[in-house]
Formats: C-alpha cells, structure tokens, sequence
C-alpha cells in the first residue's frame, strides 16, 4: 500500500477524531482500562521528553540496543510521510494491515471514551507493544511530559533532553513553568538521565528529581562526552569510550549520544562494550534532522548541482543549532548558503531566524503545502528581512527550488519545519528504513 493510501485510510478512519491537542490522562487510562491495561505489559522502557533532541537520543538508543542484539520498540512522533513511522515493533515499522486493524480495536473497544486522534494512536501503540515480543521500549513524549499520553508507564529510567522555549500556548511561556511540565515524566525512585540544560531549568529538574528521590545522572557532572583529536569521547564513573564520531550530523548530537548511552547501560544495567557503541553511533539513522539529500525526484529535478540538507528544526534553539552546523561547515568548506524555509503560524519565526545573521546569502520563504496552519511565504519572508536576512517570498516550494538553482555551488538548507521536511522526503521519494 502507498504512503498516499496508508494516510487516507487512517484519516477516514479516524475523521470524527479530534485533532485538537487536549493534554489529559484521564481519558487515556479510561481507555487503557477498557483494554485492559496493555501499557503495563511491555518491555522496560527509556522514556524521553525535552524540546529538542528527544528523537536523535531516542534513535541512538535504538541503533546502540540493536547492535547489542536487543529487540527494540519504538514509539514517535510526529510522523514525516506516514503513520506507520510511529510504531516500530521488534524492529520494523508498522505494517499497513495491523495498524488499520489496531485502530479498530481500540476504537470499537474504548467507543464511550471522547480520544483525541493522538491518545488513540498512542493507545493503539500500547496494545501493540504489549503483543510483541521484544526487549525494550523507547517511548518518545508527544508534547510536554506531565500531561503526555504517554505518561501513563513507570520507566526503567527517564530521559530528559535539552529544554527551550517551545509550544507555549500549552506548556507555558517561560523555561521554568515548561521544564515543570517536562519533568512531569520524572517517576519515583525511577533514575532520570538529565541533558545540558539552562540553569533555572537545571533547578527545576534536580528539585523535582529529588522530591521524587529520583537518581540522577546529569550531563557534565555525571557522565559527559565531547570530541577529542577527531574522536567521540565519552566518560562516566567506571566507563570510557573511544569511538569515531556519531553519524548524525552536528555538535549537539554528541550530548544526545551521550545520553542515549546513559540510558542505554542504565536500563541494562551493566555498561556495553565500546565496539558495539561505535557501531550503535555508526548505524543511527533519524530523517530530516540534518539530512543530507543526495538523489531523489525533487533533488535530480531542480538541484543536481547543489549540496542539499533537509532538517526539521523549529525553534529558535534549533536555529542556533542550525546556524552553528553551517558555521562550521562554512569554515571548512565555503559556499553561498540559501535556505527555503517554511513554518507553522504557532511558531516563532524571528526566534528561528535570529541565528543566521550574516551567515547565510538568503532566504526563500515559502507556505508549506496542503498544510492549513502554515504561515504565509510573505508573512515569513517579512520575519526574515526583520532579522537582517535578505530574503524574498516564493508563489511555491517548486519555485524555491528554482530560485535556489539558479545559485552557484549553493549548499541549500530547506528547514523550518517537520512538516515541510515530511512533503520534501515524499515529493522527493521518500524511503522508510
């Protein structure tokens, strides 16, 4: 079945199913209890929360777990190109078959229980990964932690990652009151894995921590990690690793390797060897997060002679992330940098493209198709140009791609948004792996 297919049948599916957000438990563990508890009959389970980073750690963990020869779940979102994305059992992504038919369970089950279409997703993941064999879960928070759908389980260890300014509207519009809501996932007596953090979120999390008589393991005091004469050198009490660097691209996924690691010898309670880390940090894999675009429909049409990345940041903080990559990528190998970025009107434009002042040569805004949120290419364009960005305003994706063709030996960054990433990976012929 196409990815096309795959949505349209869930989508109609799921059409009464509000696709508001609503943060609530109580509807969850209505439903939860009408199947019978199935989230308290799965693998233990790495919890993760934070504001960015949560899927990069998340893959690491998996990529580390299987090496090991582990059987690995794994639970996400938002999905790119399709649902399936979300659900990996043993493995593999999802089949077409048994998530429509999962799907139906749980909706003709839990029928008296008003679901949001991301509890039912949620639920049916549950029912899912406690049919499975395997041997651990990664369970990936939807948004915030204490009021998560997924926040239902007691963990073998939490996972906290870095924390910004995001999704205000729901979690709060200051890093204190977000980091509350973040360490909503920190359980009792449950160890938590703590990420670089600003230091008023830093209180928050070591107070909670402790209220819950939670051990922590914080990341520079703890355990710790960097790059040392080309290789990732990883530290903790009693282990050290000496690897080649991490596949996924960037300087922050070094922490969020780090983490993983943590998590991983913390849920298995004994550390791993440092050839299978190597190849754990070789193997990961995680789209649209600085991913290099080599060949495809889109890329072989428009821009066979750029060097094209694709990355899902939307955040002021992953546009710092994001501009510290080019930054650096530019010192070693100069081109004019263009970026086609487009957005959703609940995030905060300025605060993403704060961070390329002088670095990049311009912007290409476009509004994000068949996407109802998006923010107008003009609108986003006027944000850019506010920032001291030269920027201009694109009728279309397919136009930016030509605009930026028309750039010699560009490196093209098409960013600000995993759903923009999502269209791009499908339009461009997108394989799941």
């Amino acid at each position: 079945m196409s990815n096309t297919t795959i949505n349209s049948q869930i989508e109609s599916l799921t059409a009464h199913f509000p696709r508001v957000i609503d943060l609530s438990l109580k509807r969850v563990e209505q439903a939860l209890q009408l199947l019978d508890n199935p989230h308290l009959k799965v693998p233990p389970i790495i919890h993760i929360a934070g504001t960015n980073g949560k899927g990069s750690t998340g893959a690491f963990c998996r990529s580390i777990l299987e090496v090991s020869g582990k059987k690995v779940h794994v639970y996400t979102s938002p999905h790119l190109v399709c649902y399936n994305e979300r659900i990996r059992l043993a493995g593999k992504l999802v089949d077409d078959e048994t998530l429509l038919n999962t799907f139906s369970e749980v909706i003709e089950t839990c029928k008296s229980v008003q679901l949001t279409i991301f509890e039912l997703i949620t639920i049916s993941a549950f029912l899912l990964f406690s049919r499975i064999p395997a041997d651990i879960l990664i369970l990936e928070v939807g948004l915030g932690g204490r009021l998560d759908a997924t926040n239902v389980i007691i963990p073998a260890v939490s996972v906290i990652t870095a924390i910004s300014i995001d999704h205000t509207q729901f979690l709060g519009d200051t890093l204190t009151q977000i980091a509350q809501e973040k360490a909503g996932i920190i359980k009792r007596k449950t160890p938590v894995i703590i990420g670089r953090q600003e230091e008023e979120v830093e209180d928050v999390l070591i107070r909670i921590a402790e209220r819950n008589f939670s051990p922590m393991q914080m990341l520079g005091e703890e355990f710790g990690a960097g790059i040392e004469e080309g290789r990732f050198v990883y530290q903790a009490q009693d282990v050290l690793y000496d690897c080649t660097p991490p596949k996924l691209t960037g300087l922050h996924q070094i922490d969020n390797a780090a983490m993983a690691i943590s998590a991983v010898n913390c849920v298995l309670k004994t550390p791993l060897e440092n050839d299978i880390i190597e190849q754990g940090l070789a193997n990961a894999h995680w789209p649209a997060r600085m991913q290099r675009l080599k060949k495809g429909k889109l890329i072989e049409g428009f821009l066979p002679n750029a060097e094209v990345w694709l990355d899902g940041g939307h955040n002021a903080a992953a546009g710092e992330v994001l501009a510290a990559i080019l930054a650096d990528m530019d010192e070693h190998n100069p081109k004019p940098i263009v970026l086609i970025v487009g957005m959703l009107n609940t995030k905060d434009p300025a605060g993403f493209f704060s961070a390329f002042e002088g670095l990049v040569q311009n912007v290409l805004s476009v509004q994000i198709p068949d996407e109802p949120n998006a923010l107008s290419a003009v609108e986003l364009a006027s944000h850019a140009k506010k920032m001291g960005l030269k920027a201009a305003a694109m009728p279309s994706f397919e136009q930016a791609l030509h605009a930026a063709a028309e750039v010699p030996n560009a490196r093209v960054v098409i960013c600000g948004s995993l759903y923009l990433a999502g269209y791009v990976l499908a339009q461009n012929g997108a394989e799941l792996v």
